[in-house]
C-alpha cells in the first residue's frame, strides 16, 4: 500500500504538470487573440517555472532502482590515521545529517563509537524520506581528506580516509532468510551518552551472523530490545545488499568485466590546504567552495553521478 500510494502520488504530480501546460497554452492563445501583452508576460513566466519543475521532474526519472525510493541505512568507518581518521569520519557524519536536514529527511544515530582523543571511529544512521536510497548510493567509497592537521603540534598537512557505506532499508517489504542458529548476540553496557540507564544495564546487543562473519552493533536505545530489534534491521539490510552484490559480480563475469575486490576505490577528496577544492574522481565534477560541501552541499556531487551511470547528459 505504501508503494501503490508513492506512485499514485508521482502520476499526480505529471498530471498537475500536464494540467498546467494546457492551462498556459489556452491563456497564450487567448493573449494572442486579443493581443494583452500584460498576460503574455505572466505566461512567460508560468513556462519558466514549467520548464524548472519539469528539469526536477526529469531528474528523478534517473531514481528509477528497485530500492531508489527506500530509506537508506548509511554507515561511516574511520580509516587508518588515527585520531586524524576519526576527526574526519565525524566530519562526514555531520555533512551527511545536514545534507538530510536540507532535504527534509528525518535522521536517527543507530550506532556509533567515540575515538580515544576525538572524533569517531564508526557511526550508523538511519535516513528516512522521499527517495533517500536513491540519493545516497552515490556516495558509497572511500572519502580521502588533505589538511593541515589540527592534532599536529607541528600543524604539518595530513591525509585522511574513511569508508561511507549505505544500504537500502529494506525492513520487512523483503524476506531475507536468516536461521536463528547462525547468530551469536552478545549484550553489554553502552559505551556512550545516555544517561544512567544506558549505562548501568546491558542493553547494547552486538549480533553476529557467523557465515557471513557481519557484526553488527547498537547500543543508542534505552533498551536491549528496542537494541536488538534496530541490529537485526541493519543486519537484514546488510546480508540483502551482500546478496545484491553476489549478483552484480556474476553478471560481470559474464559480461567480461572486471570486478573491483575489497572495501573499493577513493571516490572523492576534498583538499582544504594547500588550496580548497572538492572533487569527485568518477565523474571530475568539482568545486571550490569546500565548507559548502562539508556544510551538506553535496547535491551537485550525487545528481552528477546518477546522470554518469546511466550515460543521462545534464539537462
Amino acid at each position: 500500500m505504501r508503494r501503490l500510494a508513492s506512485l499514485q502520488e508521482e502520476v499526480g504530480v505529471w498530471e498537475e504538470l500536464a494540467g498546467r501546460v494546457a492551462d498556459a497554452q489556452a491563456l497564450l492563445e487567448l493573449a494572442i487573440a486579443e493581443e494583452d501583452e500584460a498576460v503574455a508576460r505572466d505566461i512567460a513566466c508560468e513556462v519558466e517555472a514549467i520548464e524548472t519543475e519539469l528539469k526536477r521532474l526529469e531528474f528523478r526519472l534517473l531514481l528509477s532502482g528497485e530500492h531508489d525510493r527506500d530509506d537508506a541505512i548509511l554507515a561511516i568507518h574511520a580509516g587508518a590515521g588515527g585520531t586524524e581518521a576519526q576527526d574526519w569520519a565525524e566530519m562526514l557524519l555531520r555533512m551527511y545529517l545536514r545534507w538530510a536536514e536540507g532535504r527534509g529527511y528525518e535522521t536517527s544515530i543507530l550506532d556509533s563509537m567515540s575515538g580515544e582523543e576525538a572524533g569517531l571511529k564508526r557511526a550508523m544512521v538511519s535516513i528516512e524520506g522521499d527517495h533517500v536510497y536513491g540519493y545516497l548510493k552515490a556516495e558509497r567509497g572511500v572519502h580521502r581528506l588533505v589538511r593541515l592537521s589540527p592534532f599536529d603540534a607541528a600543524h604539518r598537512r595530513h591525509t585522511s580516509f574513511a569508508l561511507v557505506e549505505v544500504w537500502p532499508d529494506i525492513g520487512e517489504e523483503i524476506e531475507v532468510d536468516i536461521n536463528p542458529d547462525d547468530l551469536r548476540i552478545d549484550t553489554f553496557r553502552s559505551s556512550g551518552p545516555g544517561g544512567q540507564h544506558m549505562q548501568k544495564t546491558s542493553s547494547a546487543v552486538r549480533i553476529t551472523h557467523l557465515p557471513t562473519e557481519i557484526v553488527v552493533t547498537c547500543q543508542n536505545e534505552r533498551s536491549q530490545a528496542q537494541n536488538r530489534e534496530t541490529a537485526m534491521k541493519i543486519l537484514r539490510a546488510r546480508l540483502f545488499d551482500l546478496e545484491q552484490e553476489k549478483q552484480e559480480a556474476e553478471q560481470a563475469r559474464l559480461k567480461g568485466k572486471h570486478v573491483e575486490a575489497g572495501w573499493g576505490n577513493q571516490i572523492r577528496s576534498y583538499v582544504l590546504h594547500p588550496y580548497k577544492m572538492v572533487k569527485d574522481l568518477r565523474t571530475g565534477h568539482e568545486t571550490g567552495n569546500a565548507e559548502a560541501v562539508l556544510d551538506g552541499g553535496l547535491d551537485g556531487f550525487i545528481e552528477t553521478y546518477l546522470r554518469s551511470i546511466v550515460g543521462v547528459e545534464a539537462i
